[in-house]
């Protein structure tokens, strides 16, 4: 079986592909580059799964930034947040006073996302906003704060650009639809 089959040999749907990640992540940049004019900005990632998307968006950005990661999980081996946050790494770099924006690579359930701002606003930034490269649509009822979104997709579990299934299928160069074999959650 192919890294990018599902378990019925089946190639992954592709929902947004190459060409609209690269448009999206330089209209993205733009933004952030008249948002943030004239201020040094600090990147925060998420990890994993931003790491590529970050990565993208902070080559296509022009104003002075540094960059701190962030490793927390609520999925585990499964295509479904446990409802559990656990930190697995911390900032490094100390965010007092300064403009702070965590990128995410997919806001689903808001829990994960809720517990980085909590953390991160507790440390007192001068700003912190939020980029997000997903967004589910069940996500929108939420009212976790998102400032920058690449793009709203269904409520499906998605694979690639950094987004994976079990670790696997991370450096696919879109976003597919995982059709594959399901974990149950805990």
């Amino acid at each position: 079986m192919n890294e990018t089959q599902s378990s019925a040999g089946n190639p992954p749907r592709v929902l947004i592909g190459e060409d609209q990640i690269r448009q999206r992540i330089a209209e993205l940049a733009a933004e952030l580059n008249r948002d943030y004019a004239g201020k040094q900005l600090l990147l925060v990632g998420v990890l994993k799964g931003a790491i590529i998307f970050m990565m993208d968006l902070a080559r296509a950005i022009q104003v002075p930034l540094s960059l701190d990661f962030m490793a927390v999980s609520s999925y585990g081996d499964s295509t479904q947040s446990s409802g559990v946050v656990r930190i697995i790494k911390d900032l490094e770099e100390n965010v007092e006073g300064k403009h702070v924006l965590v990128v995410e690579d997919i806001i689903d359930t808001g829990l994960t996302l809720t517990y980085v701002l909590q953390s991160i606003s507790a440390r007192n930034p001068a700003s912190l906003k939020v980029c997000a490269f997903l967004r589910k649509q069940k996500a929108l009822q939420l009212s976790v704060p998102v400032d920058y979104v690449a793009f709203d997709i269904p409520d499906v579990f998605v694979i690639g650009y950094g987004l994976d299934y079990a670790e696997r299928n991370r450096n696919i160069p879109y976003v597919a639809v995982w059709e594959g074999e399901t974990a149950s959650s805990d």
